[in-house]
């Protein structure tokens, strides 16, 4: 398959198109890489170098991959960190390209703007693009807890919250995405050394739970990734089921060998046999 990737380049570490390139191309994909932000590193280590794209230079480069005709070809578009407000038509623009030239394209919209441990680090006017404009053009919507909570305005506690706020990100008849998966989910009425991922239609949801790893301090980047191989997976013709066990059994591999490593930043390379065929599999139950 081939992916059309909008998203966030570090020189060091694995976010963004870093943390969603490696794993589909090990997996045997071709990724076309846009990137949205060129920086030294993530922001969670408070001090970076470089700057955010231009929504010109953005814009060129997608027109220039549309321009050999390619996008007949691309069967996803993946969006994730957007780096200022400017590249929002930029998005919006390059996935009615992608649609026009191929409808059956699927469009997974990861709406990246903080995490629990972090609060909010995007620009300003960033979450209104992705709840007004950008989440209800895409096909799938890849939120972390923290993510939805925003989103949403919602607090999410329980089982119920979660599958009822994922809902309200969900299309209708005339459109909107068919499917919400929640990459993270630390609620309070589940045991507390366990993780889980959730996804959602609007008549049926399923759950995937891997053991807690502890990390002194947790890698950025597995909600990228974990966005990118499940969009892969459903993709290739797999249930939703089947894409939820095999990308929470890959992460948590790559987890495994992050922590063994300690390593701060996820270890896709070192751990690349493991994604592709993890020593634990972990099965989705349908709630």
């Amino acid at each position: 398959m081939r992916f059309l990737s909008l998203q966030s380049h570090v020189a060091y570490g694995y976010v963004g198109n870093r943390a969603a390139t490696f794993p589909l191309q090990r997996l045997g994909h071709e990724v076309w890489a846009v990137n949205t932000v060129e920086f030294s590193n993530h922001t969670g280590y408070g001090a970076w170098r470089g700057r955010a794209a231009s929504a010109e230079q953005v814009g060129e480069i997608v027109r220039g991959i549309e321009a050999l005709g390619q996008f007949a070809r691309c069967d996803g578009l993946l969006t994730g960190y957007v780096g200022d407000a400017a590249l929002a038509n930029v998005i919006l623009d390059t996935a009615r390209r992608v649609r026009a030239a191929n409808p059956r394209a699927l469009w997974c919209c990861d709406p990246v703007l903080g995490d629990i441990d972090t609060g909010i680090y995007v620009k300003p006017g960033i979450d209104t693009f992705f709840r007004e404009q950008a989440i209800p053009a895409a096909d799938l919507v890849t939120p972390n807890h923290f993510e939805l909570e925003h989103l949403t305005g919602r607090r999410i506690s329980t089982l119920e919250e979660a599958l009822s706020a994922a809902r309200t990100l969900l299309g209708g008849p005339l459109g909107g995405p068919r499917l919400a998966l929640v990459t993270s989910l630390r609620r309070a009425d589940a045991p507390a050394n366990i993780i889980e991922m959730v996804a959602v239609t609007p008549d049926a949801a399923w759950r995937v739970a891997t053991p807690l790893i502890g990390f002194e301090i947790a890698p950025n980047g597995t909600g990228d990734a974990v966005a990118a191989l499940f969009t892969a997976h459903w993709i290739a013709g797999s249930d939703v089921a089947h894409a939820l066990g095999k990308a929470a059994s890959s992460i948590f591999a790559v987890l495994e060998v992050t922590q063994a490593m300690g390593e701060r930043e996820l270890q896709l390379v070192a751990a690349q046999e493991q994604l592709v065929a993890p020593p634990r599999s972990f099965t989705a139950e349908k709630l």
